[in-house]
């Protein structure tokens, strides 16, 4: 009976999105736009010696130089037009987010609306522009420096190629940019999270099978294999447990009086505060923070003994000063990002205009506070669990030597933005549905009506 009421559901399920041709339209255009971003992976810098190069990234991988460049989905690796990947537009958001609530212009600009947001997105691409042009002048000049066993990466070095690469991976940065705004606005989900995701999801074979081959080579045993691979079921269970976990806050509604004589009925409704209101922001914050001086450190080609070489140890995977970094810039961006989505005070003050209150808090202040209170508990919860599934690959990393390089990081934005886009198809497959009433509705009442 179960079974006959799901396969019913199912094919309910799949009726609507068989009618839901513009639904289909926006999944359509996803598609194509991240077969877009792939083929731009492959594509390379011009005037770079592909096989000397790919010896100095084997010999200077590694660590978040292997991180960044699943996060670009080996864009970086094959030195092509998105060598930065989509990681200066986001250093250039967060740089601009804390810049809006320290500075009252902008702050005042963001409560204007649409036309307040209009400007200061279009302060964050000329932001981006210069952190790309920097990003780009300073990896040209490292490229420049590199040597590797069969000669230098760059075939021609000199002013020339500074300029091209420049222009190539501020150009092939701003199309990203770009594209992850036309799939925001035309398709389906966030278009910069898909980005990530899809170069995630396309260096995933390879770290698996990378995995693989060295348990097979006798680096690690069967039992070893197996721990790692049930860790990451578990990891994965506890991330959509998680995502999904909620503070329910009871509200209680009044009654009250509608025109003359009618009089509603006293109601109760919950305010839904998610544990990890933040999501995949602070990881992907936190994670283009560090990329920055790790990379230019790791093509700077310093000799040993030097700070810079020192810098470079700190910052490897699985180092205790790397660590404690990264879950810092996660702890604090989750705090940041959950302040800027939720504002107790505004939320007081929706609750008191409509006549709502929490039972046994006052309506104002008082409500505003509780909320702050709750809030700060339950995101102190969802920045903890965020820098534990973070950071147990890099303690497998320190302790073991495992390079598992397919991370906490890059399972959580996997996982997360997959929820985020079914949850979003799903709501589009329910307004379609909620037209579909409407029409047959209209339809109805005219027929009557004749």
């Amino acid at each position: 009976m179960v079974s006959a009421v799901e396969q019913m559901s199912k094919n309910a399920n799949w009726a609507a999105f068989s009618k839901a041709t513009e639904l289909k339209k926006r999944i359509w255009f996803v598609v194509c736009a991240l077969l877009i971003y792939r083929l731009g992976t492959y594509i390379p810098i011009p005037g770079i010696d592909p096989r000397a190069w790919e010896s100095i990234f084997n010999q200077k991988g590694g660590g978040l130089l292997d991180m960044f460049n699943m996060f670009s989905g080996g864009s970086l690796q094959r030195m092509t037009i998105f060598a930065l990947s989509i990681m200066p537009y986001i250093s250039a958001s967060i740089i601009v987010q804390l810049a809006t609530s320290l500075s009252k212009r902008l702050e005042t600009l963001k409560k204007e609306g649409e036309s307040g947001r209009q400007k200061i997105n279009q302060y964050t691409r000329y932001l981006t522009v210069l952190l790309a042009a920097i990003q780009a002048y300073g990896l040209a000049v490292g490229l420049e420096n590199l040597q590797g066993p069969t000669g230098s990466a760059v075939i021609d070095p000199g002013m020339f190629f500074r300029i091209s690469t420049v222009i190539t991976i501020v150009g092939g940065t701003l199309f990203l940019m770009w594209l992850g705004e036309q799939i925001t606005a035309r398709g389906i989900g966030n278009g910069i999270s898909l980005i990530i995701f899809a170069g995630i999801v396309a260096s995933l074979p390879v770290a698996i099978g990378s995995f693989l081959e060295l348990g097979r080579q006798g680096q690690f045993n069967f039992l070893t294999i197996l721990v790692v691979a049930l860790l990451v079921v578990a990891v994965l269970i506890m991330i959509v447990f998680m995502e999904r976990a909620q503070r329910r806050i009871l509200v209680q509604y009044p009654k009250r009086q509608v025109g003359q004589q009618q009089m509603t009925q006293a109601t109760q409704n919950h305010l839904p505060l998610k544990l990890n209101m933040s999501g995949v922001i602070p990881p992907i914050f936190a994670s283009s923070l560090l990329f920055l001086p790790a990379t230019l450190v790791g093509f700077s080609g310093v000799e040993a003994g030097t700070w810079v070489a020192d810098m470079q140890r700190y910052l490897q995977l699985g180092h205790p000063v790397h660590m404690t970094l990264y879950a810092g810039l996660i702890i604090f961006f989750a705090f940041f990002y959950t302040a800027i989505v939720f504002n107790p005070e505004e939320n007081a003050e929706t609750l008191r205009k409509y006549g709502g209150f929490v039972p046994g808090i006052r309506p104002g202040k008082n409500t505003a506070d509780y909320l702050d209170f709750v809030l700060t508990r339950i995101t102190a919860v969802g920045a903890l669990y965020l820098c534990v599934i973070c950071l147990l690959p890099e303690f497998l990393i320190a302790e073991f030597g495992m390079p598992f390089y397919f991370g906490g990081t890059s399972l959580l934005i996997v996982v997360s933005v997959t929820m985020d886009t079914v949850a979003q198809i799903h709501s589009h497959m329910v307004a379609h549905q909620y037209e579909g009433l409407l029409k047959k509705t209209k339809l109805g009442r005219k027929g009557l009506g004749r």
